[in-house]
């Protein structure tokens, strides 16, 4: 199922991906909740990622850190298992990518630490609230995203470039939504950019690397945010022997209300 109707509470989200009710982008569900993106390691490369995650706060701002071979983050949700709640996941082998799952049960080890990145859907529903419209939700689709010019600050084997999603809007109307974001540097906080895409090294904005085009307006300018498909592409620099990471789009939801997140 690529998409369903709005689902307000995060544990319905979360069983729906679990039972396999539910594989599509998780923007505009459960609003209000913080959602993330993920990536799970082996512990012995979890303090290099936890680093690399420290120094790079603007595209992988941290929830929240796994136990050594708990597949639960008890401070994200009560009855989250990361291995089943999410609505698709990817498995990476030495840097490849080498499956797309709807759980990853069958690969948990007792040596993975996961790791839970803030993401920019957790502020949509404020941007909601606030009368503004988000391309990609009216048309159900998944937020475009893009590889930069811009670059992470490395650490340990992990680096590459800063990911970027994008929501189009008319002047104003991304000014309050700068004005707003800014509030939630856990969910990336403000943009890193606005206006001509060739300037932070995007070529075609209408062929994003991840996700699906949203139509842009001659009064309209995109505006970008950091992304945590940034993540993917650090385990593509750091090409671990495995790993697993959501798939773009599709975001673990947690209980934390967005406010408490970014608190």
């Amino acid at each position: 199922m690529n998409a369903i109707d709005q689902i307000r509470e995060p544990l319905s989200v979360r069983q729906a991906c679990r039972t396999g009710g539910f594989d599509g982008p998780t923007s505009g569900q459960a609003p209000g909740f913080a959602q993330g993106n993920l990536a799970i390691l082996p512990a012995d490369l979890a303090k290099d990622f936890l680093a690399f995650c420290r120094a790079n706060p603007k595209p992988c701002p941290i929830l929240g850190v796994s136990e050594r071979g708990d597949p639960h983050i008890p401070e994200l949700g009560a009855d989250l298992d990361i291995r089943t709640d999410l609505p698709r996941y990817r498995v990476w082998k030495k840097g490849e990518l080498v499956d797309e799952p709807t759980n990853v049960a069958t690969y948990w080890r007792d040596d993975l630490v996961s790791f839970v990145i803030g993401c920019s859907f957790s502020f949509e529903e404020l941007l909601l609230q606030a009368g503004l419209s988000i391309r990609h939700i009216e048309a159900r689709t998944t937020v475009p995203m893009y590889r930069t010019s811009l670059t992470t600050t490395p650490v340990g084997p992990f680096g590459g470039p800063v990911v970027v999603s994008m929501r189009p809007f008319k002047a104003a109307d991304a000014i309050r939504a700068i004005e707003i974001t800014s509030r939630y540097p856990q969910a990336h906080g403000a943009p890193v950019h606005f206006g001509r895409p060739d300037l932070i090294g995007i070529r075609d904005i209408g062929a994003p690397d991840f996700g699906e085009p949203s139509s842009i307006a001659a009064d309209e300018v995109p505006v970008f945010w950091a992304c945590g498909v940034t993540l993917q592409q650090a385990v593509e620099t750091a090409k671990p022997d495995f790993a697993i990471t959501h798939a773009p789009g599709r975001m673990i939801v947690t209980d934390v209300p967005i406010e408490l997140a970014s608190a």
